[in-house]
């Protein structure tokens, strides 16, 4: 008989038979009418609308959706026949989430790697090598003893990847793995997950909106329909190919690769900036009080009707620089000063202000939507900064209008947390848009969306632009950068240069690849 070392690390089964999930507090499903097989050792990329339900499917499959969490499930699931969630199906599986900090659970690095493996009985001196190679595959060359706290974003999903990797599961589930890394990064864990996939030979479903990324290295293609079921199932070249399943898959939200999506308001151009709101001379800036300076000597402003996109190498300090332009932290050393026209009665520096004279002036969506919800509701979340203002009843209109354009209007009553990745994402930035400040500051406002709502994005922010905001974006989306006519702040080495404004692309150029030549209508 294999070890329990091995029979976790042969390929798994998956088989769903009329499955479908609706979450507790919810009215409808997440996910209805399921039939799908996957083969062991087979690799399938997930795609589907925004909302679609595939994070829910992964989940399930984990065993993390279970009796006991509330919700309601429909038909049957399984991986190699047991139910994920019942105690026979543990190690089988791994799963890494859409945020990383959801899964971080140690304080050192790598203790974080270890922790599945040592739970899952893993023999001690199998451990460490696991460790280290799952360290080496995923790129993340920092010291075994290193702060899981002091990790960029990006550098967190690298290890929420390692820590799965070292179980060596038989079928690995991966969310949006390379959501937050940048385009060197989000070709390294790719290849990473191959080099395991060839040598455990494992199982792998992997959710992900860069469809050209992982299409060449999939057997497979299952999209999900949004009213439930299965909308697309074949392989890649039949499923992203065919002109039929391409109409069919645009009409759905579904990134195809060669094509970008059309936004809605036709031909736009970004008008010349307006009068300087904010401004930082020899500004050095830290994640933290005591730590270490990640940006030095950054001069930079700052003006009324533009969009700046903050871009960079993971680590390299962009989130921490957009949090100190913020008012969220205290710069190490330089000055940030706004203008009158941004402070009015407020003093000049904006890590003086107190959260009310923020909320008017600068609003910061952070790279974790989660970091900022504080009700119960979506429509109390809409609601908050308004209420807050004293402009409730003024802002009733828009806050309806938001959650319309963002898809967002059927999920009035639910929890914030209970929505999807791409549906949290766009709750958050809403959230900031419903307040109207005048600079708007977004840590990877793009991500897990699928092509229609990153288009009704751009289309809410380009509006922004027009009516005299100034909008920042830490991004590695590029295309988003060009659809806001943005110019580029490159964050790298502890530097900030500011390069040359981006030429102004086709106004309806998205984040597809260069040579897209189709639009998706």
């Amino acid at each position: 008989m294999p070890s329990a070392v091995a029979r976790r690390s042969s390929p798994a089964a998956v088989t769903a038979q009329g499955w479908g999930w609706r979450h507790g507090g919810r009215a409808g499903a997440a996910v209805s009418g399921l039939d799908l097989s996957v083969a062991p050792g087979e690799r399938v990329l997930l795609l589907g609308a925004s909302g679609a339900g595939k994070s829910t499917l992964l989940h399930s499959l984990a065993g993390v959706l279970g009796p006991d969490t509330g919700g309601e499930e429909q038909g049957r699931i399984s991986v190699d026949g047991v139910h994920p969630a019942d105690p026979a199906a543990r190690g089988r599986t791994g799963l890494v989430l859409q945020d990383p900090d959801a899964q971080t659970v140690l304080s050192r690095v790598g203790d974080e790697v270890a922790f599945g493996a040592e739970n899952l009985a893993v023999p001690a001196g199998e451990i460490w090598p696991r460790v280290r190679a799952a360290l080496a595959d995923v790129g993340l060359d920092v010291p075994l003893e290193s702060s899981t706290s002091a990790l960029s974003g990006g550098q967190k999903q690298r290890l929420a990847l390692a820590s799965v990797m070292a179980m060596e599961p038989g079928l690995l589930l991966l969310d949006e793995p390379t959501a937050n890394l940048d385009p060197a990064g989000v070709a390294e864990i790719r290849d990473a997950v191959v080099r395991v996939l060839d040598r455990t030979g494992a199982t792998v479903i992997v959710v992900e909106h860069r469809v050209e990324v992982w299409a060449e290295v999939v057997d497979r293609v299952v999209v999900l329909a949004a009213g439930g079921g299965v909308l697309a199932d074949g392989p890649p070249e039949q499923v992203l190919g065919d002109m039929v399943h391409r109409k069919t898959l645009a009409a759905a939200g579904v990134w195809l690769p060669g094509a970008r999506p059309e936004i809605p308001g036709g031909a736009w151009a970004p008008a010349a900036g307006g009068n300087r709101l904010l401004a930082a001379r020899g500004l050095a800036a830290a994640r933290t009080g005591r730590g270490p300076a990640v940006v030095t000597g950054a001069d930079l402003a700052l003006d009324a009707g533009t969009a700046v996109g903050i871009t960079g190498p993971n680590g390299a300090g962009k989130s921490t620089l957009a949090l100190t332009m913020g008012g969220l932290l205290r710069p190490r050393s330089g000055t940030i000063a706004a203008e009158p026209l941004l402070a009015g009665t407020a003093a000049p520096e904006p890590h003086r202000w107190t959260s009310a004279q923020l909320v008017s002036r600068i609003g910061t969506v952070f790279q974790e939507p989660e970091h900022q919800f504080l009700t119960n509701t979506v429509l109390d979340e809409l609601s908050f900064g308004p209420r807050r203002l004293g402009l409730e009843k003024e802002s009733a209109a828009r806050v309806r209008e938001l959650a319309e354009r963002l898809h967002l209007d059927a999920l009035l009553d639910a929890n914030p947390f209970t929505l999807s990745g791409g549906e949290k994402r766009r709750l958050s930035v809403a959230t900031m848009l419903a307040t109207a400040p005048s600079i708007l500051l977004l840590d990877e406002p793009t991500f897990g969306q699928d092509a229609r709502t990153w288009a009704e994005l751009v289309a809410l922010l380009r509006a922004q632009l027009d009516d005299g905001r100034c909008v920042v974006s830490v991004t590695h989306d590029a295309g988003f950068i060009q659809a806001l006519g943005a110019r580029t702040l490159q964050v790298g080495g502890g530097t900030v240069r500011d390069a040359a404004a981006e030429p102004v692309p086709d106004p309806a150029a998205g984040p597809a690849a260069d040579n897209a030549t189709e639009v998706l209508r």
